[in-house]
């Protein structure tokens, strides 16, 4: 097994990482361009948000091929090649005619961008020890952040200067050099046992993952708060894109530097929980998110950038605690499990604009911010019980 800060566990762990970026950068570069978009095609605020929908619904569904797949296959050369793909799809999305061709390009990338997300987790759950699982976890997940920032700001920055087929081409350029990079780092595995594929035994082993409590309540956390979260980035851009406040496509992409708040929690993240339990590190993350949600209702954008801040901050402290929290909770199929969680977490990604479209129509932010705020009290509710029930059952925080 790779122990904490080896040779092989800096290098797995910055492999992972930047497949991390990546999968990410190629997700969220066409965010900041969403007002532009809706302009450019003509469609609604609910039409232009499909170009990030189809994706994260495509990805979801992917991740219930690929984590099973990953079980009787293996990890490694799943990632490697769907990070290919997904270079090439960019580079496709670049010369995309019309908003149709659009849609279904970015379809079938998100399907491939499953493919990473579905296994990493679960690759690390195999090779790492338990220490060193938690410190590559924070930093895995604080990667997903930088990934996110990085997208943002090359579709918000090339696209104001060259359009969003610019964006698209830089994207995929720089998704192929850093796939090469990916190749060579990403040790070969060593611990990994593979299953004989079968159907039914899949499909067991995700009922069963659904059957036990602690995870299906980590799996509603995480799809839920990232149903809030994400989509207020979505519907914090054509509020932003308005007066008073008139930020252009560049503008709007620096908004996602608020993302580096989630960095930093992601990072320390396995820091806290020397001091917590997984459970009461989720709850605080939610306080956190509810907390910034309405710092972001002030008509400055100096407070609602520190709203964004505060809410990348506690959202994902929740999310790597929740994510570590179903690596450590599932006694088998441990791909399956990983990949189950990030199916509700995209899916909730998904469907965020279809419950927050109402909200914002009726009543603009403010309305955004009630319907974050009904749902947060939801999984705010799930974090106390799981907070609850592990001091029932007397589990240590965190076994060192």
């Amino acid at each position: 097994m790779i122990v904490t800060r080896s040779r092989a566990w800096w290098r797995a762990t910055l492999a992972l990482c930047l497949g991390s970026i990546l999968v990410f950068v190629n997700l969220y570069a066409p965010q900041p361009l969403l007002p532009d978009l809706r302009q450019t095609y003509g469609v609604s605020t609910l039409g232009v948000s499909l170009v990030m929908s189809v994706a994260t619904l495509a990805l979801a569904a992917a991740l219930l091929v690929f984590g099973p797949l990953s079980d009787a296959i293996g990890r490694g050369g799943i990632m490697r090649v769907t990070l290919l793909v997904t270079g090439l799809c960019s580079l496709g999305l670049a010369l995309a005619p019309s908003f149709e061709v659009l849609l279904g390009l970015r379809l079938v990338q998100g399907f491939v961008l499953g493919g990473l997300p579905a296994v990493a987790i679960a690759w690390m759950g195999d090779e790492f020890e338990r220490p060193a699982l938690m410190a590559a976890v924070g930093l895995y997940i604080g990667a997903n952040t930088l990934g996110g920032i990085g997208g943002r700001l090359i579709g918000g920055g090339i696209g104001e200067i060259g359009g969003a087929s610019a964006s698209f081409l830089t994207v995929g350029l720089v998704t192929l050099a850093g796939v090469a990079l990916f190749w060579r780092l990403l040790p070969a595995p060593r611990q990994f046992t593979p299953r004989r594929f079968e159907l039914r035994g899949a499909l067991m082993d995700l009922l069963g993952h659904l059957r036990h409590p602690p995870l299906l309540a980590a799996y509603l956390l995480g799809g839920i708060n990232f149903l809030i979260f994400i989509n207020q980035y979505s519907y914090i851009t054509f509020r932003l894109a308005e007066e008073p406040f008139g930020l252009s496509a560049r503008w709007l992409g620096m908004i996602f530097l608020t993302y580096l708040g989630g960095t930093l929690s992601s990072v320390f993240s396995g820091r806290l929980t020397y001091h917590l339990s997984q459970p009461a590190c989720m709850t605080l993350g939610i306080l956190i998110l509810m907390t910034g949600t309405c710092i972001t209702l002030v008509n400055s954008l100096a407070w609602v950038t520190v709203g964004l801040t505060v809410n990348a901050v506690g959202f994902f402290l929740a999310h790597s605690m929740a994510s570590s929290w179903v690596s450590r909770q599932a006694q088998r199929a441990r791909g399956s499990a990983s990949a189950l969680y990030l199916v509700f977490y995209y899916l909730g990604a998904s469907l965020g604009s279809l419950w927050l479209e109402p909200f914002w129509q009726q009543g603009g932010w403010l309305g955004v911010v009630i319907g974050s705020w009904l749902l947060l009290t939801v999984t705010l509710g799930i974090a106390l019980w799981l907070w609850r029930s592990e001091r029932d059952l007397g589990q240590p925080s965190l076994a060192r």
